[in-house]
């Protein structure tokens, strides 16, 4: 029975976290982000305002919570490829694999609820700025999953990893929400990942992520 307890707690604590930022996202994309309190959105989770600032250090996180769930996930793919494979190319396949999903990270979704969220999101700077830092995260993890032993040379590696998936994320939301559908831009987002990682392959030569 101890054994199970932890789990049950976390659950209950995942299914609080989810129900607190989905009540905050519905609130922020009907008024605005600057103009909902914390408290406000407190109230309208039930609890607290001390207990909300246990949850989610501050008020940005309430949106950006759900980049915190992919903070990891470059690393993973590349702690996971098969014997073999390089890094970045593990890392491409899973991008174009993610394009064919229609994976709202790529960029290339059209589902009205994730375009509304990105426009909340890079309509908002204090947002923007927030993302920084999980993006930092990001990269610290990518580094650290590249090579432990070569610390500055990963950490550059992943920067420059994660700021080209960033890059061509954006380019395909920013060309749905102006209207055009995710099957005119598949082929050019494909194309675009192809570009975007031969020249990472060409930068990194020789590098922890060499191919």
């Amino acid at each position: 029975m101890s054994a199970e307890k932890p789990g049950l707690r976390e659950r209950k604590k995942r299914l609080t976290y989810q129900a607190v930022s989905d009540a905050a996202i519905s609130m922020f994309l009907e008024r605005g982000f600057d103009k909902v309190s914390v408290a406000e959105v407190a109230a309208a989770a039930d609890i607290s305002k001390p207990t909300l600032f246990r949850y989610f250090p501050a008020k940005e996180d309430l949106v950006l919570h759900r980049f915190a769930d992919h903070e990891d996930e470059a690393a993973r793919v590349v702690s996971d490829r098969p014997d073999g494979t390089s890094p970045l190319d593990a890392l491409r396949r899973y991008h174009l694999d993610g394009l064919d999903r229609r994976d709202p990270v790529t960029g290339l979704c059209d589902v009205p609820e994730v375009l509304a969220y990105h426009r909340l999101l890079y309509g908002t700077p204090s947002l923007v700025a927030r993302l920084y830092g999980y993006q930092s995260r990001s990269e610290a993890a990518l580094a650290h999953a590249l090579d432990p032993a070569a610390p500055v040379a990963a950490r550059l590696a992943a920067g420059q990893i994660v700021a080209v998936l960033r890059i061509l994320a954006e380019e395909n939301w920013r060309r749905i929400d102006a209207g055009e559908s995710v099957g005119q831009v598949h082929d050019d987002a494909v194309a675009a990942a192809g570009l975007a990682f031969a020249q990472l392959a060409d930068g990194l030569v020789g590098g922890p992520a060499a191919v």
